[in-house]
Parts: C-alpha cells; sequence; structure tokens
C-alpha cells in the first residue's frame, strides 16, 4: 500500500452497504440462566455516511458491535447475519474474520489506557496492525505509524513513537487508538463511547478529527454514545436502542426535531436542568482556604539526579459557605482534584484550611480523625471505589465501625437502612453486593456511605462522569435534594459543565494550577472574560447547536 492510498476513498461496490445487519440476536449463558442482551436488531450503514446508536446502559448498543466485530466474551453467542460489501461474517473462525478485522472493520474503544498495553511503545502497536495485515516490513509499518500519528494531530510524532501509552494524556492515547484504527484504511470505524472520558476541549478535538477523517476516507462511521449531544454534532442518521431493541431510527435531524417514541423523548430531556437556589448572604463560611499550594517532586533518573517540581495546586483561596456549592472546573491536570484533597487533608500542602472555625493545617493524622466524618468524599467512578468482596450493608456502615464503634450491630443496620432510603434504593437491598446493582445505583451507594456519617462539607469528585445523562440528571436532583434536607455544602469538580450549571452557586475555573477566573453561575456562562473559559463553555455547548458533520 502506498503512502498516498492514506487519503484516498476506499472503493464501494455500487448499491451494497457497506454493513449490513440483520435479525441479529446476542445472548449469554449466565448463573441465572440465558441473558438475551440484543433482540432481533436489523439495520444498514451506507459507504461514508455516519450511524449513531444511542441507548443508556444495558440497551444493547455496545454488544451489538461487539457481535459484529466477533468480540463478544466467552459465555456469548449471536445469531442472524452480518454482512460487511455483501459478505456474511457471523459465524466465521476468528482466523477467517482476521481478513476483515483491521482492514475492513476498525474499532476504537472507550477507554485506550486499557486497550493501549502499557508494556509496548506505540510505535510498534501501531505498527503491529500494519506487519498483520498490509504484510510490511518492520521499517515500513514504523514509517506509516509516523504518518499516522502526523495524520491525527498527535505533537512532535517522530518521539511519541517512542512513548509509552502512560507518557501520554488522554487526549494523545485516544488519538493513537484511532491512528491504530485506521491505520488499514477501514470501510467501517466503529466508535464505542469514544470521547466519554475526556474533556469537553479535547472531546471537540477528537470528533472534529473523526469528521476530518471520514471525509477524507469516504468511510462510514459507526458512533456509539449515550451523548445525545454528540449525536446532533456528528450523525447523518441515529439508531435508538433499549433493552436490547431499536425503539427509533431515522435522520439525525427528523428524529431530534419529532421524537415518536417517549424513551427517545426521555434522552433527549435527560439534560441536567433546573437550578438551586443560592446560600444566604450571611450564611456562615463552612471551608475557608487561603493560598493553598500542593507540589510534587518528579524525580528523572534512578539516582535522583535531574528532579523537578510539579506544582500541581498554586496559590489557591476559596471560601465555602453552608448550604452553598462551588463548582470548580477544568481540563485534565487543571489542579482541581489535587485541590478538593488539599482542602480534605488528604494530600500534603501549604497554606491554610479552616473549617468551622477549626485551623486543620497543623493537624496530624490522630488529629484530623474526628474531622473526618464532617468532611466526606464522593469518588468518580463508584465501581472502583466500593469494595466487590463487601455487602452494600458493610460499605455504608463501615465509617459508623471507625466513628461510632460502640453502636449496635441493630443500630448500624437501622442506620443503613435509613441511608438507603434517603437516596432512594430499597433497604432491602442492604445484602447485595455492588456488582448486582447498576452504575447509577452504586453511585447512590457511594452518596448513601457519606450520607450515614452526617457531613457537613462533601467533595464530589466528577461524580456523574461516568454515567448515562438521565442517571447524571437523577444524581444531580438527589444531590440538590440531599443539600436541601441538610444543609449541606459542597465542592463539586467536574469537567462538565452542563452539570456544573445546574448544581453550583459558583464557578472556580482552573487551569495548570491556577485559578483563572471565578464568578456566579449567571456570571460565568454570561460573561466569561477568560478566553479558556470561553474555551470551555464553548467545547461544551457547540454539539448542542451543531448539526450534523460533513
Amino acid at each position: 500500500m502506498a503512502a498516498a492510498d492514506l487519503n484516498a476513498p476506499a472503493p464501494q461496490p455500487a448499491g451494497v452497504p457497506v454493513l449490513a445487519i440483520r435479525d441479529l440476536d446476542v445472548r449469554f449463558r449466565t448463573g441465572d440462566g440465558e441473558l438475551r442482551a440484543v433482540k432481533g436488531v436489523s439495520f444498514d450503514v451506507a459507504a461514508g455516511e455516519t450511524l449513531a446508536i444511542v441507548g443508556e446502559s444495558g440497551s444493547g448498543k455496545s454488544q451489538t458491535m461487539m457481535a459484529v466485530m466477533g468480540l463478544l466474551a466467552a459465555n456469548g453467542a449471536a445469531t442472524g447475519s452480518v454482512t460487511v460489501g455483501g459478505e456474511e461474517i457471523l459465524g466465521l473462525s476468528p482466523r477467517q474474520l482476521n481478513r476483515f478485522r483491521g482492514r475492513r472493520l476498525g474499532m476504537i474503544f472507550q477507554e485506550p489506557m486499557t486497550s493501549l498495553d502499557p508494556l509496548y511503545r506505540i510505535g510498534d502497536q501501531l505498527a503491529e496492525p500494519l506487519l498483520a495485515h498490509a504484510g510490511m516490513s518492520r521499517k515500513e509499518a514504523r514509517a506509516r505509524a509516523l504518518e499516522l500519528l502526523t495524520l491525527v494531530g498527535i505533537p512532535r510524532p517522530a518521539e511519541r513513537l517512542d512513548s509509552y501509552p502512560h507518557e501520554l494524556s488522554g487526549g494523545q492515547r485516544q488519538r493513537v487508538m484511532i491512528a491504530m484504527a485506521l491505520a488499514n484504511r477501514p470501510e467501517v470505524l466503529i466508535a464505542d463511547e469514544p470521547t466519554t472520558a475526556l474533556d469537553v476541549t479535547i472531546q471537540a478535538q477528537v470528533l472534529d478529527l473523526l469528521a476530518d477523517l471520514k471525509r477524507r476516507f469516504g468511510m462510514a462511521i459507526v458512533f456509539i454514545t449515550h451523548d445525545l449531544g454528540i449525536v446532533r454534532r456528528i450523525a447523518d442518521r441515529v439508531v435508538v436502542m433499549k433493552s436490547g431493541q431499536i425503539v427509533e431510527t431515522g435522520r439525525t435531524e427528523e428524529v431530534f426535531a419529532a421524537p415518536r417514541e417517549a424513551y427517545t423523548r426521555m434522552l433527549l430531556a435527560a439534560e441536567p436542568t433546573g437550578r438551586k437556589e443560592p446560600p444566604p448572604a450571611d450564611a456562615p463560611p463552612v471551608v475557608e482556604a487561603r493560598d493553598v499550594r500542593v507540589s510534587f517532586n518528579l524525580r528523572k533518573g534512578w539516582f535522583g539526579g535531574g528532579d523537578r517540581e510539579l506544582v500541581a495546586v498554586d496559590g489557591v483561596d476559596l471560601l465555602l459557605r453552608r448550604g452553598g456549592t462551588i463548582g470548580i472546573v477544568g481540563e485534565s491536570g487543571s489542579g482541581k482534584s489535587t485541590l478538593g484533597r488539599a482542602v480534605l487533608r488528604l494530600v500534603p500542602s501549604s497554606g491554610t484550611v479552616r473549617f468551622e472555625d477549626r485551623d486543620l493545617t497543623s493537624l496530624d493524622r490522630s488529629a484530623m480523625r474526628p474531622v473526618r466524618r464532617r468532611m466526606q468524599l464522593v469518588f468518580q467512578d463508584p465501581f472502583g471505589s466500593l469494595s466487590p468482596r463487601m455487602t452494600v450493608g458493610e460499605i455504608i456502615t463501615e465509617g459508623l465501625l471507625v466513628h461510632e464503634p460502640a453502636i449496635t450491630r441493630a443500630e448500624r443496620n437501622r442506620r443503613a437502612a435509613q441511608a438507603l432510603e434517603e437516596v432512594s434504593l430499597d433497604p432491602a437491598s442492604r445484602n447485595r453486593f455492588p456488582h448486582e446493582f447498576s452504575g447509577g445505583q452504586r453511585q447512590r451507594i457511594a452518596i448513601a456511605r457519606t450520607m450515614i456519617l452526617k457531613p457537613a462539607v462533601v467533595v464530589l469528585d466528577e461524580p456523574t462522569s461516568a454515567l448515562d445523562r438521565s442517571v447524571q440528571k437523577e444524581i444531580v436532583e438527589l444531590l440538590r435534594d440531599l443539600q436541601r434536607r441538610h444543609g449541606l455544602s459542597y465542592l463539586f469538580i467536574s469537567h462538565d459543565l452542563a452539570v456544573v450549571r445546574a448544581i453550583a452557586d459558583e464557578i472556580i475555573v482552573m487551569k495548570s494550577g491556577k485559578v483563572v477566573e471565578r464568578g456566579t453561575v449567571d456570571g460565568i456562562f454570561r460573561d466569561a472574560h477568560e478566553p479558556y473559559t470561553q474555551a470551555l463553555i464553548a467545547a461544551a455547548f457547540l454539539s448542542k447547536e451543531a448539526g450534523p458533520a460533513a
């Protein structure tokens, strides 16, 4: 394959869909019997079009395309028909499928850090599909890998060939995954939630890149997502899935203008809405931080040579009042999560942090323990923060064993039931394990774990970023309700400005460890002064205004 082929559209048979799916069923064998994840799904994808498959978690959208790629789990099986350019591929052996995977069908996965091998350099991983499918020599494959990194906009591509995945940012790793999927110029590119974990500005760049590559290559894109804003921006047609079935399909502009199904209307209305009441102007301060600074020593050599200091938080002030919410926004690496941990005294820092008129700066670990129950943290990934070996009841009451060891088991059970009711979960579910719950339910469990200790301040670190839009809306409404009932104060850390607008009173914008802008929610969204803030807002809301990409 000549280098010039990278910019040539792939030839397609006239009148034949590049991808056709008919009556696809996907079933999994489980300990509780057979689970039918995809139920009789049928649709076509034309050359050069972008088809979006949308739906909530568990709708079957990802399993549909995993069946197309022959990547179902060992306990899964698919029946029906899948053709690529008229050739049947469903039921082929892995060796036979390799004629199609990589060469005619490419796939980008949601989390590049788990898809890229941490032990291999980027150049070697890009070369692998070229060696396997294009018959190139290693020298030719390395030259093509450099060309691919340049194509997807990686800075200093020659240097990055010898980098490992952990040395790249999240956006750069996703670009590498795109380059790998494009290595053999496939006819169909399947993108499974490729922007979910990315900052809004990086998300916008990746979407622009995919639209540009589609124009250059004339390839089809199947874009799997739960974000309707992205669909409006990039898709020509939409397939809406629920419980393994297609409930609606049509041109993007038609589905958005006049959705026929109630489920589609619910998805379109799932953006977090409403506003919280600001605290009274005379509400007392709960947390006051002054000149907070956090730095890390980075060692470059085995013997400490070339050490340098990374300043993660650089002289930040904040004042959080009772019943108030400060939204802390910024891209990855801006220092927002580190600031939250510094306020909780979970990382070493300089400056002062006062909580309810008490200076926490000089307190050691033992002296901080009584304060901790009043200052709680909710993590981004509820599945990762909940022990899989403990029941929900044990998880929720774990803090009580530390802070109220004298209370009886019966009293702990009573409080666990009460905490679950507060977050709208069945108290009887406290004997189940985290894997038996959905993502939104697990986040409710994580919130119940904090609420049982009756905190005054809760730091919420990206608590909705891994959730469907409809579930995000539910969690935002839950947090606002808990705040009203208990007079809670929140530090809400997020890169999702739509969520921040629905829950915060004040916004702090961080970049490279510094606060570059702050103000009320209305003030920031109406009249942001800093170009960086303006770029964040534009990237977050552009997808809701733009039509399908060319």
